[in-house]
């Protein structure tokens, strides 16, 4: 089992690549006229950030 550290510090990683990802895949959606699917993608990467944020880096809340 993984330490809470590891698992956080996996957690913080892994949404940081999600908004990545869903800041590319809203862009490509909006400009083909997928308006709707850009904003939700849109609201996905908000997210991540905030748990980016919210976990800090080394996966240490702050």
């Amino acid at each position: 089992m993984a330490e809470p550290r590891q698992e956080q510090s996996g957690q913080t990683a892994v949404a940081s690549y999600v908004a990545s990802i869903s800041n590319d895949l809203a862009t490509l959606s909006r400009r083909n006229g997928l308006d709707t699917l850009g904003y939700l993608l849109e609201m996905v990467r908000l997210e991540a950030e905030s748990l980016t944020r919210h976990n800090g880096p080394n996966g240490r809340r702050s």
